[in-house]
């Protein structure tokens, strides 16, 4: 009965290599960003950190929309591409 009233806690902050394995992006990116001011960060003693809701604005500023299904454009008889 108590481990199920247990709650889960989710970190707030990302180390580099967190930073990296959830985007994909180097560690070296993200500490060069974090280091220039384009990324807010948290320095805890030697360690550099990345808040996750940082790490989100960077993927949503960055996510590009979905392409137009293909099917909608060769429906009337045009190919996409062609003159």
């Amino acid at each position: 009965m108590h481990n199920t009233m247990q709650r889960r806690i989710q970190p707030e902050l990302l180390g580099m290599a967190d930073a990296e394995a959830m985007t994909g992006r180097s560690r070296w990116s993200w500490r060069r960003d974090c280091y220039s001011g384009a990324v807010a960060s948290v320095k805890i003693g030697r360690r550099l950190f990345v808040p996750v809701s940082e790490v989100r604005r960077v993927i949503a500023e960055n996510t590009r929309p979905r392409r137009a299904e293909a099917g909608a454009d060769t429906q009337q008889g045009r190919s996409v591409g062609t003159a």
